[in-house]
């Protein structure tokens, strides 16, 4: 499977994005869904998860309350709603994709995702 991200760009604190994550060669309705970013000097970090059903979510503490993960099985699309961001959400901003039953055990793991698109940069002025 594919994974084309988009929608990063720059914007002010408190203000939103909304990042797009395409994928073809598959349905991306087998799939748990992951976003991950990585700041410049920093380690890669997870931001949020989706499982295949569109149920559970799962969020890093850091963006609880103002990141939103969905995703369009029929737009084979995961998305990420950025609201309130602050100059710390500066980043490259991944989404990837795993097959995986036990999604609350390593959703937040980058190492189990089997594909990855390429990044999408967000930054964040004060």
């Amino acid at each position: 499977v594919q994974l084309q991200a988009s929608g990063g760009g720059v914007v002010q604190a408190g203000g939103s994005l909304r990042l797009s994550c395409v994928a073809s060669g598959r349905s991306l309705s087998s799939y748990t869904v992951g976003w991950f970013r990585q700041a410049p000097g920093k380690e890669r970090e997870f931001v949020a998860g989706i499982d295949r059903s569109n149920s559970l979510t799962y969020y890093a503490d850091s963006v609880k309350g103002r990141f939103t993960i969905s995703r369009d099985n029929a737009k084979n699309t995961g998305y990420l709603q950025m609201n309130n961001l602050k100059p710390e959400d500066t980043a490259v901003y991944s989404c990837a994709v795993v097959m995986a039953s036990n999604v609350r055990d390593i959703v937040r793991n980058a190492a189990v995702y089997n594909y990855w698109g390429q990044g999408t940069q967000v930054t964040v002025s004060s």
